[in-house]
């Protein structure tokens, strides 16, 4: 279904005007029969029009549409859609066209949301579901709206249980595939962004993890969730984005707003990275112990200060690891005697 805009009615002041000057007239009609015919028995031509306008001069009045800044309405007429009102304005519209938006009462702890309705009963709540307030709650908001769903337990590629929450940034693009295509297209958007955050997270490691392949390219890569989050949030938009274009709605950003491993991992996979950073840690300074224990010994040749034998330079050498290598300080022993 396309979606047909109402580029014409911004006629509403005229209409008002002109509907409280015709119940003005209505009341000068029963006045004027009233004052032909007395109160007994009015001049009926004069007085029953005004009654009558009396009694159902208020149902132009619901044709009357009031719409603010990126708000919308899409109208449906018996059943059959007529149009899309856009853009702020006073409109004036067949008052028997009727509203519709299934999502006008769902919440999603989301910004955006238009909820007249909720705040037009919290300080008038005995003002009941009037129609003026039927008809504000089913405005559909065109602004960019902020969905953050609540944290997904996901395995990545390698079984860890993880914990992550995404932020979407969306917005309505099409009201009518909104509305007529979907059942309620803001749990519609929340069960696939859902879906979606599945789908991608269980290509990555959590970490980066030899032999994997995260861009289905056939070759072990380093894309990790931790170190790829960029990437990974745009896999989601666009895979989000192709399961709601149909029911109308544009997907502008994505971004992981909380990302670590499940509770019952968590511990175990700190040990893991402590571990690792630990190796890393001794790795460089063996490699820089040894440098220095080269340098050492070339110095020690070039200078001519000591001859050492083959067996001196092993024990020299055991020692100076001994001391570069060491968690303590070393306590130093003298050797007052001989070298030999």
């Amino acid at each position: 279904m396309e979606e047909k805009v109402i580029a014409k009615g911004k006629n509403g002041m005229l209409f008002l005007i002109l509907w409280i000057a015709l119940y003005a007239a209505a009341v000068l009609l029963m006045v004027e029969g009233i004052y032909r015919g007395g109160v007994d028995s009015p001049d009926l031509l004069i007085f029953l029009p005004g009654v009558i306008w009396l009694g159902l001069g208020w149902i132009p009045f619901a044709g009357l549409k009031i719409l603010k800044p990126q708000e919308a309405l899409v109208l449906t007429l018996f059943g059959k859609y007529v149009g899309t009102l856009k853009g702020e304005g006073f409109y004036y519209v067949n008052p028997f066209c009727q509203a519709v938006n299934p999502a006008a009462k769902t919440h999603l702890g989301q910004s955006g949301d238009v909820d007249d309705a909720e705040k037009s009963k919290k300080y008038f709540p005995s003002a009941g579901s009037s129609r003026n307030e039927n008809a504000v709650s089913r405005k559909i908001s065109l602004k960019a709206m902020t969905l953050s769903n609540a944290r997904q337990k996901v395995n990545d590629v390698l079984g860890n249980p993880v914990e992550i929450s995404v932020a979407v940034i969306w917005k309505v693009k099409d009201t009518a595939k909104a509305v007529f295509q979907v059942d309620n297209y803001k749990e519609y958007l929340s069960l696939q962004v859902d879906a979606a955050v599945r789908d991608i997270v269980k290509i990555y490691p959590y970490d980066v993890a030899p032999n994997i392949d995260t861009t289905g390219d056939g070759q072990a890569d380093d894309g990790s969730l931790r170190g790829s989050t960029t990437v990974v949030a745009e896999r989601i938009r666009a895979m989000i984005q192709s399961k709601v274009a149909d029911a109308g709605l544009e997907i502008t950003e994505a971004r992981i707003t909380y990302l670590a491993y499940a509770p019952e991992i968590a511990a175990a996979m700190l040990q893991r990275q402590q571990a690792s950073a630990v190796i890393d840690a001794r790795k460089m300074i063996v490699d820089g112990a040894v440098g220095m224990v080269e340098m050492a010994l070339d110095k020690l040749s070039e200078s001519g200060v000591v001859e050492l034998d083959e067996e001196r330079k092993a024990a020299m050498v055991s020692n100076l690891l001994v001391v570069l290598c060491g968690n303590r300080d070393v306590q130093p022993v003298v050797n007052s005697g001989s070298l030999y």
